[in-house]
């Protein structure tokens, strides 16, 4: 609505020539509608191009008796990531492709509605363990814990109620700095999980379009803890293009083969000779084919963690995007988007169908409470939990 107050005027003859020019202006002023439901408009697709740098925060609704809000990220290129409180979602990451068009580059939705639905874990952050747990239990200091089968026999991403269903705490260091800080505590057994595990989840957008993901966490019991965001990608910012023809190369030799429910064998194996050979740059539909059902695979990166490297990059060459993948952990898990169906629609209200979006997951490995062979990840009293993640956006020709 526009509103406006006249100022005084001398005689009725100039006060209606004033009150036709502000019906005029209200009535060409173009108004901006908006929806509420899970795939209203188009609103994620374009960035504000009047938005300064820093940070927003808007009411979002309601969960779990919580106030859920929709934070905006805004860096000096005015390039945009929006992040909820609600599960640590990242909903929209809006940039230019080569011909300066702006839309969205990770699936999502409008309305918090859409995810209360319970989507496959778009743009969430996901734990106390991401990935699987074979059996739904593990053993940890002669003590067996049994965990939610919430993937088949097996254990999913944190269980029914993981942390991308959990509200969590925010707060931001300063309006002007595109930075956002949740935190959740994980209460002793949550989930089927030991220790209250105390979690932060740091959110930085750079001036050079890299999204910095930290976490860490802290506990009073040893436990397994494997935190990562699930964000679906398709660079060219349409669902109606498959991923098929992205270019994807994976810094990993080798990686970590799994049985029929997905469940890694405990074997690390060579790449080279086979369809999980990503060390040059291919295209991820040449030999998707020989892999049943797509990949969903964890790879074994070459730099083994610990300190911040490369490991991966996805290119397309309809929007000229790039997206690199930089990364503390020790692994990756490659996934195609294999179980999108169409039953979903993205933010635009296109279907999300088969392979027309991927994962890249950083993590330990899957399944690791259950193979000692693993890099562990068990966390202890008294220690830490530290990892990084970077996203880095750029566009070529």
């Amino acid at each position: 609505m526009i509103s406006a107050i006249l100022p005084g005027t001398k005689n009725k003859k100039h006060t209606m020539k004033r009150l036709m020019l502000y019906c005029v202006l209200i009535f060409t002023t173009p108004f901006v509608i908006t929806g509420c439901g899970n795939n209203a408009g188009n609103t994620t697709t374009t960035a504000d191009s009047t938005a300064k740098k820093g940070i927003t925060k808007a009411a979002w609704g309601n969960y779990d008796g919580k106030e859920v809000f929709l934070f905006t990220l805004t860096n000096a290129k005015g390039n945009q990531v929006k992040i909820s409180n609600y599960g640590g979602t990242v909903t929209s990451w809006v940039a230019p492709d080569k011909s300066g068009a702006k839309n969205s580059i990770v699936l999502g939705y409008d309305s918090l509605s859409g995810y209360l639905a319970h989507p496959p874990y778009f743009g969430a952050t996901v734990g106390r363990y991401g990935n699987r747990i074979g059996n739904a239990q593990f053993t940890l200091e002669g003590k067996t814990y049994k965990l939610a089968a919430n993937n088949g026999k097996n254990s999913l991403h944190g269980g029914l109620k993981g942390f991308d269903k959990q509200v969590w705490d925010a707060s931001t260091a300063s309006d002007s700095i595109p930075s956002l800080t949740l935190k959740y505590t994980s209460k002793d057994g949550e989930e089927g999980f030991p220790g209250n595990l105390s979690v932060t989840v740091q959110y930085t957008l750079s001036d050079d379009d890299e999204l910095k993901l930290e976490y860490s966490a802290t506990t009073d019991k040893a436990t397994p803890i494997n935190l990562t965001n699930h964000s679906y990608f398709n660079l060219t910012g349409d669902v109606s293009n498959t991923i098929l023809n992205h270019k994807l190369q994976i810094n990993a030799d080798n990686y970590t083969p799994v049985d029929t429910s997905l469940i890694t064998t405990g074997v690390i194996a060579p790449v080279k000779g086979t369809p999980f050979d990503f060390t040059t740059p291919t295209a991820i539909g040449t030999r998707i084919d020989l892999v049943k059902g797509g990949y969903d695979h964890n790879f074994v990166l070459n730099s083994k963690g610990g300190t911040l490297q490369q490991a991966a990059t996805l290119t397309d060459s309809v929007s000229g995007r790039k997206l690199e993948v930089f990364t503390t952990e020790p692994g990756l898990q490659f996934y195609t988007g294999n179980f999108l169906d169409g039953s979903l629609t993205n933010h635009d209200g296109k279907a999300i169908k088969q392979h027309t979006a991927l994962c890249m997951e950083t993590q330990h490995f899957p399944d690791s409470p259950n193979k000692p062979q693993f890099p562990s990840c068990i966390l202890k009293p008294g220690e830490t939990y530290h990892t990084v993640t970077v996203y880095k956006l750029s566009v070529g020709q």
